[in-house]
């Protein structure tokens, strides 16, 4: 695959199976607010994924739309990082991983905004100000539940470190990408480390830091993620509301 077609797909692929897997919290929240507030970030990750999806597909030019690349490909042609496909655990695990994910996309989307593409551009500048919304979010659960009690404490450390070796995969692009990730591993750890010293947690040391999904390699997570998410389209291939 070229760069850009491959970066824009992996990309996503990032976005939309964050978007399924934090809307499974739809009805299991801990709040009311909560559950409304993980919906809204899920439809924001869902958006992002259909504008790059979209243009990953005229980038192809193999006739594949958004839903063609959403609803019919197996898990081996998905190019997500495997962050985002790994179960939403308790709830301090979804806020670790969103804490994660969202201090890689809003520096990352801050770069296609200024890169040379102008579609890419157009979406880093729109999405750039939700994952701005995301990052509060989950740090701001982050802080509560690292500084709080004895037991949210345990659990949020817990989650951090479950998620942290999966961070490593993010930072990795296609040659030719229009940004190279690796260059926003910097404002990456100033971000995390200044919210888990605020919540009185301890960055994970690096070490094990498995890898693939950018390759179509990924956990048996995401074959059943993908079964759910794809069997109605699957079942009425073409079908029109």
């Amino acid at each position: 695959m070229n760069g850009p077609f491959a970066f824009t797909l992996a990309l996503g692929d990032d976005a939309l199976i964050a978007a399924q897997r934090l809307a499974e919290w739809t009805t299991r929240a801990p709040e009311m607010e909560e559950d409304i507030a993980l919906a809204n970030i899920a439809l924001d990750q869902l958006g992002a994924a259909r504008l790059l999806l979209s243009y990953a597909g005229e980038l192809e030019g193999a006739g594949r739309d958004e839903d063609a690349l959403a609803y019919l490909r197996d898990d081996r042609e998905f190019r997500n990082c495997l962050l985002v496909e790994l179960p939403n655990g308790d709830f301090a695990v979804t806020m670790a991983k969103l804490l994660a994910l969202s201090a890689y996309q809003l520096p990352l989307y801050t770069a296609l905004a200024g890169c040379a593409d102008e579609r890419l551009a157009a979406i880093g500048a729109k999405a750039r100000k939700e994952s701005a919304y995301h990052l509060d979010h989950a740090a701001l659960w982050v802080k509560r539940l690292g500084d709080g009690t004895e037991e949210s404490h345990r659990r949020m450390q817990a989650g951090i470190d479950q998620v942290w070796p999966y961070v490593h995969e993010l930072f990795a692009a296609p040659p030719g990408a229009p940004v190279d990730p690796a260059t926003l591993r910097g404002d990456f750890d100033t971000t995390v480390a200044a919210v888990l010293a605020e919540a009185t947690l301890t960055l994970p040391d690096s070490g094990w830091a498995p890898g693939g999904g950018r390759d179509g390699v990924h956990t048996e997570h995401l074959s059943y993620l993908l079964a759910e998410m794809q069997v109605l389209a699957r079942a009425h291939p073409g079908a029109r509301w």
